[in-house]
């Protein structure tokens, strides 16, 4: 077997590029589902801790009321309402759609493409369970690896792959071709990997994607194996005229840059079998669903906290205690414990003239819910996800058409979204068709 590091590097330069649109994938994943205390700022000693700590030594409490997360899944349930209403999918035995469950898998790319702006499937013609069939997988983007471009449609990629963690059952049936001695040594490569790797633990219903390194290691008996895909140049001269034919050529390459295998494409469309898609592509930069949103959201968390801090405080209000009144072997801090508790007796000398009395003026908080209401209407019409397309704005009062037209106004700002999601699956279609 052959080594390649040019190829390697390549493709290891393009993960490198896309760094820093993992990073805000993974932050606008953690706040999707609820961890939104967790951007870093300067502690009193300038230091870098997450947000959450800073709110937690001020004796707050990190509160979250998760917008993003019902925003997310609306957006979703009105995707899977179209379908179902158009027939988008067919579920007849044996069909593209019923064998690869494209109407689940599209889903969960939609929530992906919602809260990170990327839409990637891999649509190939592969052995599976012992028979040939044309197979579509959703791609992560944590292994997901192209040439920086501009073009909504993706046309101007020239280089785009990914990374598998493969067993050697999967390694032998795709490279070995039947050969023993071939099997052996990809065995060689798997127990060496493992010998090497320092694997983190895995947790069902927990992912460790987000974290997910180019080079490895691979997850326990598994190796990494990099596919990846370069339109190449091929000279021809045709009537003594020079004509560059562009090629797709494909090289299966592992981290340590042996090649298993490589070849030029032989689908039938002549390309590579990713179907890529970001949102929005102003000018190559991808800004999401979500994290427009994320501002609004942390100003509703914020103000959640500081409603929750005034209810705490304002619950027995302030106290005035005359030190003349204190008993005899008893401080402020013993009082102020005593005061804390529901139903406390605070024993008192009786010898002034001034008593203990709570000050509470029991309307500190109305302009922090005004506040909280406010930026939650504006989250709301951010988004377009408001009462009418949640089916909560519905009274007597509200006639059919009427109703009707508030739903139909509300996914005007989605109508965006939806179409650019449903080019794609289009564009995903159109390569399956003409894999073989």
């Amino acid at each position: 077997m052959k080594q390649d590091y040019e190829i390697l590097r390549e493709a290891y330069s393009a993960w490198q590029a896309a760094e820093s649109l993992r990073a805000r994938r993974n932050r606008q994943v953690r706040y999707t589902f609820g961890d939104q205390w967790i951007d870093a700022m300067p502690d009193e000693n300038g230091r870098s801790v997450p947000e959450r700590e800073i709110i937690m030594r001020t004796g707050r409490r990190p509160l979250t009321n998760n917008l993003l997360r019902r925003m997310v899944k609306t957006i979703v349930g009105i995707y899977r309402n179209r379908a179902s209403e158009n027939q988008l999918y067919d579920s007849t035995p044996g069909s593209l759609d019923a064998r690869n469950c494209l109407a689940e898998l599209d889903a969960r790319l939609l929530e992906e493409y919602v809260i990170s702006g990327c839409a990637i499937q891999r649509v190939a013609d592969e052995n599976r369970g012992g028979a040939n069939a044309v197979w579509v997988d959703n791609v992560n983007p944590s292994r997901f690896f192209c040439n920086t471009f501009s073009d909504p449609r993706a046309l101007d990629i020239e280089l785009v792959g990914m990374s598998h963690d493969m067993s050697w059952p999967q390694l032998v049936n795709r490279f070995a071709r039947g050969s023993r001695s071939k099997a052996m040594a990809l065995k060689k490569m798997v127990d060496d990997a493992a010998g090497a790797g320092f694997f983190t633990d895995e947790i069902l219903g927990f992912s460790n994607e987000s974290t997910c390194d180019f080079f490895g290691p691979a997850a326990p008996g598994r190796l990494r194996v990099f596919e990846i895909w370069r339109l190449k140049e091929n000279p021809v001269t045709v009537r003594n005229r020079l004509r560059m034919d562009m090629k797709w050529h494909c090289c299966w390459i592992t981290a340590d840059g042996t090649v298993l295998d490589e070849y030029n494409s032989d689908f039938r469309h002549g390309s590579h079998p990713f179907v890529v898609k970001f949102y929005p592509l102003v000018d190559g930069e991808v800004h999401s669903f979500v994290e427009d949103a994320i501002d609004q959201q942390r100003n509703v968390n914020r103000l959640l906290v500081l409603t929750d801090t005034i209810l705490a405080h304002s619950a027995k209000g302030g106290l005035i205690y005359p030190l003349n009144q204190l008993p005899r072997g008893m401080n402020l801090s013993a009082v102020e414990s005593s005061w804390a508790l529901p139903g406390a007796v605070i024993p008192v000398t009786g010898n002034g003239t001034q008593l203990p009395q709570q000050v509470d003026s029991g309307k500190s908080g109305a302009p922090a819910y005004e506040m909280l209401n406010l930026h939650m209407q504006l989250f709301d019409k951010t988004s377009g996800i408001n009462d009418a397309l949640l089916g909560q704005d519905i009274s007597a009062s509200t006639g059919a058409a009427l109703y009707e037209a508030r739903v139909r106004n509300s996914t005007t700002i989605l109508t965006d979204l939806l179409d650019s999601f449903s080019s794609f699956t289009e564009a995903r279609n159109q390569k399956a068709r003409s894999t073989v």
